[in-house]
């Protein structure tokens, strides 16, 4: 098998037959020509069904995660969504992080749970307590790792075994790690998860999902939902991630470089009560990350000495690290959860601390990113 750049450069990315072309045409098209009745050229009829420029992006995602299916979305949500109607029914129940991303919380409690679908949110780095939570009608263990916003992380082999013990699932949201730096389904996960508008994409400039399916029949059981359900991403969209994805790698180290040297100033600073990243080595999940992980990641969290106030008066300080939602793009980013991307987990089990700041470390020139939060810390 290729190495991961080659990959992510060239699967699903042959040059085009016809031009030469080295990077796959947009195929702005909403139908397709077909050579006398049910006569479709390789395949293709209407792009809600099928569309080149996602085709290729598909095939790049299967190759970089290691599964036998990849489908793209309009949305990371819209591909969470497929998922959860495609494999659960009334009378179900789901496992999520005790800390998950506010939208999925918000998607499973708010409407997966009037389908008749009950949850436990659950602290997914111990895996007795996922056992403990698993009921004989679980069907999906969901696990984000590292998680949104707390950075925890989670064991998927451990974790892959409570779920199969229990004929469940096990999902894994990859957004935050990225291919690039850890691979779910060879650690025996079922499904990927990827919001790409974040790192992979990586430029902020797009809105998309992925699902990666370790399985081609349950991958072709998602293609099928994904197809009737009808939120996929379009081909300027779908051509936008495959762009994204042929820099990943170089991004990630870049990234995780400038994140180290940030975390190394934060366990410093003296407004500074708790820093939250895996590559620190008192981090209850260290070994973990570091055993399924290559590098530790481009997000850091971190709580503030002073109490909530303070955390809001840190981000709007910051100048380089744009006050935003969102993360994994070349800039970085700076955000209080509890009122931004966590809002939405206020008062239920999942409520995140209000003296916590996230950050999303991009690319920068890393001296300008170490000044602005030491400005921004300052009283």
């Amino acid at each position: 098998m290729h190495g991961f750049e080659t990959r992510a450069i060239h699967a699903g990315q042959e040059p085009d037959p016809r031009t030469g072309a080295v990077i796959p045409p947009i195929y702005a098209t909403s139908t397709y020509a077909q050579d006398g009745v049910g006569g479709l050229r390789e395949g293709y009829e209407y792009s809600r069904t099928g569309n080149p420029t996602r085709a290729a992006l598909e095939e790049c995602f299967a190759a970089l995660e290691g599964g036998a299916r990849g489908l793209a979305f309009a949305s990371g949500m819209a591909a969470e969504d497929t998922l959860l109607r495609a494999v659960l029914r009334p009378g179900d129940h789901i496992v999520i992080p005790d800390d998950a991303y506010g939208g999925t919380f918000r998607l499973v409690s708010k409407v997966v749970e009037r389908w008749g679908v009950s949850w436990t949110p659950v602290p997914v780095g111990d895996p007795d307590a996922v056992r403990a939570a698993v009921r004989p009608e679980t069907k999906i263990v969901w696990v984000e790792t590292p998680t949104n916003p707390l950075l925890g992380v989670a064991d998927v082999a451990a974790l892959a075994a409570v779920a199969h013990d229990a004929g469940a699932l096990l999902v894994v949201d990859n957004t935050f790690a990225t291919p690039y730096l850890q691979q779910p389904l060879s650690l025996g996960a079922d499904v990927v998860v990827h919001s790409t508008t974040k790192y992979c994409g990586g430029h902020s400039d797009v809105v998309g999902g992925a699902l990666v399916a370790a399985d081609a029949a349950l991958g072709d059981e998602l293609a099928f939902h994904q197809n009737t359900i009808g939120a996929v991403a379009g081909p300027f969209d779908a051509w936008l991630v495959l762009r994204g994805l042929k820099t990943l790698g170089v991004r990630m180290d870049r990234h995780c470089d400038n994140a180290e040297r940030i975390v190394a100033l934060l366990t410093e600073h003296p407004r500074v009560a708790q820093v939250l990243y895996p590559g620190l080595p008192d981090h209850p999940g260290h070994d973990v990350a570091a055993k399924q992980m290559s590098r530790f990641g481009g997000m850091v969290s971190f709580r503030v000495a002073d109490g909530e106030q303070a955390a809001v008066d840190v981000c709007d300080r910051a100048r380089v690290f744009t006050l935003g939602e969102s993360l994994g793009g070349v800039e970085s980013l700076i955000e209080h959860p509890g009122r931004m991307t966590h809002a939405s987990a206020a008062g239920s089990a999942l409520e995140v601390p209000g003296d916590l700041v996230r950050l999303s470390v991009g690319i920068e020139t890393v001296d300008d990113l170490l000044a602005d939060l030491t400005h921004a810390l300052s009283t």
